[in-house]
């Protein structure tokens, strides 16, 4: 089970890493960045019920990562809806947009 999760896990890591770096839509580059830390925690859950059955100290930190990964999502989401408000696109390249 452990090799598995740890695969599922890498895996997970790898397509998200690569979308992260060639995309060029923001929405993309914030799902990949959500599909690298769902990988993290499905490590953290894998090594969690590998070495100590009896607590759950890696399930807590998943729920920890997930609120997190929340917050980011509402302010990346809100951060690209004004980027597509003030000049029609969601690409990463015209950050510029956002400057007085």
């Amino acid at each position: 089970m452990l090799e598995q999760g740890l695969m599922l896990g890498a895996y997970l890591h790898r397509v998200g890493l690569f979308g992260l770096i060639t995309s060029r839509n923001m929405v993309r580059a914030l799902m990949c960045l959500e599909l690298i830390l769902n990988a993290v925690n499905i490590n953290l859950v894998t090594f969690s019920n590998f070495f100590d059955d009896q607590q759950i100290k890696g399930e807590i930190f998943s729920i920890f990562i997930i609120a997190i990964a929340a917050a980011e999502a509402s302010i990346g989401l809100s951060t690209a809806l004004v980027i597509q408000r003030n000049g029609g696109s969601t690409r990463i390249d015209q950050f510029d947009l956002l400057k007085w």
